[in-house]
């Protein structure tokens, strides 16, 4: 039974991004293992006593002209025996002239598949917020170009789906984040202005392995995949020391090399810090990306940071 709801969960996600697309929109993330409740709305742990309360920012291709950066705020907890919710939001800006924030809402539905496994369905429902300010623009012909003539403010309502599968020792999951085809900029007087916000797929896995009394290995990877473009991979290996210091590096395929670092600094609260250097030619005008994060557990009394999927 459980096998066949893992089938129907893929099948039915797979058949939502059904529409064309034409490149990848959604931002990444080099510490994505620690921003999953971002990702898959089906996230969920075992843990019945505390809230995991997270935040992350990712400043991208420091040094090039209209850089990106992002952030995300988001909160978990387990609600009832079965039921597991919180919040996410994510806002990513492009230099001072794009700015979008998604609000969601998140819901997952927890179901035992095994001794130690389970296997959660979850979907996130919200609003997108997309404004543009063009005021600052120096155009280099003659005439500016009509898709830059006005600023925009809207608001889409947005969904997302996932189903993500875990025991103490290691993960799966399938989501889409944002389900809703959103349309930022329309075709006017014959001209083609048009900006659509398409589905993206990411397929995520980590695994704990006890290398000895001190220290863990801690694989993980992570897929996106959107129609029309390249399928992004990132991977990523990090050793965990006396559950406290965690050591690790990545690698996102044709795109960059990172390193990666975090530090229980209580037990409730765990800062990280990661730093991706560009490898394609786009590192010739950037000088590289940064992240942090910020891990806060409520009513946490007791060790364990390693038994839950959120530090895969």
């Amino acid at each position: 039974m459980i096998h066949k709801l893992i089938t129907y969960s893929i099948f039915t996600l797979i058949l939502f991004l059904g529409w064309q697309a034409k490149a990848q929109q959604d931002p990444q993330f080099t510490q994505y293992m620690y921003n999953m409740s971002v990702l898959n709305p089906a996230y969920a742990t075992a843990d019945e006593s505390t809230i995991n309360l997270g935040t992350l920012y990712r400043t991208q291709w420091v040094g090039s002209v209209g850089a990106p950066s992002t952030g995300t705020l988001f909160a978990h907890s387990k609600l009832t025996d079965r039921l597991e919710g919180g919040f996410s939001i994510i806002h990513d800006q492009i230099g001072d002239v794009v700015k979008e924030t998604n609000a969601y809402i998140d819901v997952a539905y927890v179901l035992p598949a095994g001794e130690t496994a389970k296997i959660s369905f979850g979907i996130k429902a919200g609003a997108t917020f997309f404004s543009t300010d063009f005021n600052g623009f120096i155009y280099s012909d003659p005439l500016p170009d009509p898709a830059f003539a006005e600023n925009i403010s809207r608001t889409f309502p947005n969904i997302g789906a996932g189903v993500f599968y875990f025991t103490d020792a290691y993960y799966l999951g399938l989501s889409a984040p944002n389900l809703l085809q959103s349309k930022h900029l329309r075709d006017e007087s014959g001209i083609v202005t048009e900006g659509t916000e398409n589905a993206h797929l990411f397929l995520t896995g980590g695994y704990v392995f006890q290398l000895n009394e001190r220290l863990k290995l801690k694989p993980a990877f992570m897929t996106r995949y959107i129609g029309g473009a390249p399928i992004a991979v990132d991977l990523t290996a990090n050793v965990l020391i006396n559950d406290t210091v965690e050591l690790g590096a990545g690698y996102r395929f044709d795109d960059s090399v990172s390193a990666l670092v975090n530090f229980a600094v209580t037990p409730s609260l765990r800062i990280g810090y990661a730093y991706d250097y560009t490898l394609s030619n786009l590192g010739r005008f950037n000088s590289g990306s940064h992240e942090v994060f910020i891990l806060f557990n409520i009513s946490r009394l007791t060790k364990g940071y390693d038994k839950s999927p959120r530090f895969f």
